[in-house]
């Protein structure tokens, strides 16, 4: 079970109690996302069958089980996989966050950086492209997907450097830019994504096991796609570069082979209908529809009335978070949607448009920007929490906003309107000590926001 620290839920009275039933809530969501359990769900061995999401595969006719991929929960799904075919896997090598790995016996774990790649990402990369470039066709390639997988999973093309690449993906997220617009680009600059992997396995089949990160759970933008076909081409890529301003300020190098895709004279990734899926099944094992759902029976167990109301949610993180804090006054005000006591839960990712220099994410944003919108009601509270432990670049997994938080910072001489303006709210919520606190929750399902309404 995930644990929050301690200093979240340790007040006295009312708002404690309410502080606890938050956390229960939370730790419910992201129980049920466990990655172990869920490859576990859809995986099983009988004898030399092994049976995945319900289509069964004889071992004893297999040659070689090697094992692939990366994102942040890879290592407990790495651990899942060597305990129902630890025996069979001849080899593997896979890339996780740093301080994400976990012990494992046969599968090689390479620690990388995300959000933006580093040469160890590309180190273990290429190690997993040498790996596929062995299969065979008798050989069985299981690919392990999670979210984070675009930047830990980086072999760029021939021409662009990592640099370029990092150069690249700062300036996408500086731009906000959503993550399937970033993951349309790079697949498009490596030669793992855009069903590129799935390319170099063949003849092999290939089973990739994913758990979503990416709102609407599209295959092609999950880790960029790396065992599907792309429904994006170099034309679109070049058109989002556009469309942020970015063509004439990122490296040159990229533009010149976007722009050589564009012209045809770089042949696209491999699309619906290509060969190189024949032998090719994918699997999502986990999403945030399936944590959010569990998030909802804990709160109904806790007697709140529940409202699951989208995991579609995507915009600039502040203005969203009045989107929310609107849901929490509507309750208050009118018992719409939902009569008190109510949780309201959504998922979704949201972005921000950096206009500061200060430390945060995304759910931090959106907590302090909700912050300001609920001031003075007492009886709400909107929490915002990513799912895999870490909002941004930070060790937070998000941030809790209640109606005395803007009080309570103004009490210690903190100006929320100020740390809101250039993007600080790690230091914010940490002197209130209202930072959520797990470490690494080794899953990564995407966001979740939580209106509560007393």
């Amino acid at each position: 079970m995930v644990s929050f620290a301690p200093e979240l839920t340790g007040r006295e009275g009312i708002q404690g109690q309410r502080r606890r039933q938050i956390v229960q809530v939370l730790q419910a969501a992201l129980d049920a996302v466990d990655p172990a359990a869920a490859v576990k769900r859809f995986v099983r061995r009988e004898g030399e069958r092994l049976i995945v999401d319900g289509r069964s595969y004889d071992l004893a006719a297999v040659g070689r089980v090697l094992v692939v991929g990366a994102g942040k929960a890879d290592a407990p799904m790495a651990q899942a996989i060597e305990e129902l075919l630890g025996d069979r896997i001849g080899d593997g090598a896979i890339n996780v966050k740093y301080e994400h790995t976990l012990p494992t016996k046969t599968i090689a774990l390479t620690e990388a950086g995300h959000p933006i790649p580093d040469e160890a990402g590309v180190a273990g990369s290429r190690r997993i492209a040498d790996l596929l470039a062995q299969a065979g066709e008798d050989d069985l390639v299981l690919c392990l997907i999670s979210g984070g997988g675009s930047a830990l999973m980086t072999l760029p093309v021939e021409g662009v450097t990592l640099d370029d690449m990092q150069a690249l993906t700062d300036a996408l997220l500086r731009a906000g830019a959503t993550i399937v617009e970033i993951n349309a680009i790079r697949k498009h600059l490596d030669q793992l994504k855009g069903g590129k992997l799935a390319r170099l396995a063949a003849p092999a089949q290939v089973i990739a096991l994913i758990l979503s990160d990416v709102v609407g759970n599209p295959l092609d933008s999950i880790a960029s796609g790396p065992t599907v076909p792309d429904t994006t081409t170099f034309a679109d890529a070049w058109e989002l570069l556009r469309r942020y301003g970015l063509l004439g300020k990122i490296p040159a190098s990229i533009e010149a082979y976007l722009r050589r895709g564009v012209e045809g004279e770089i042949e696209d990734n491999p699309g619906a209908g290509s060969s190189v899926f024949r032998r090719t099944q994918n699997v999502i094992v986990a999403s945030n529809d399936l944590a959010a759902e569990a998030a909802q029976q804990a709160a109904a167990a806790l007697g709140l009335h529940t409202l699951l109301l989208s995991t579609y949610v995507e915009g600039e993180a502040r203005e969203v978070a009045k989107v929310f804090a609107a849901i929490g006054k509507e309750i208050r005000a009118s018992g719409r949607p939902l009569a008190r006591p109510a949780c309201v839960i959504a998922g979704g990712e949201t972005t921000v448009t950096l206009r500061g220099r200060g430390k945060g994410g995304r759910n931090q944003e959106m907590a302090l920007a909700a912050a300001l919108a609920i001031q003075g009601l007492d009886d709400v509270a909107v929490v915002c929490l990513a799912t895999d432990g870490t909002d941004g670049p930070t060790d937070a997994s998000g941030a809790l906003a209640e109606g005395d938080t803007a009080a309570r910072a103004r009490a210690l001489g903190m100006d929320p309107w100020d740390y809101l303006e250039r993007n600080d709210a790690y230091p914010f919520f940490a002197a209130l000590g209202d930072l959520l606190l797990t470490g690494p929750t080794h899953t990564n399902v995407n966001d979740l926001t939580f209106v509560f309404v007393w």
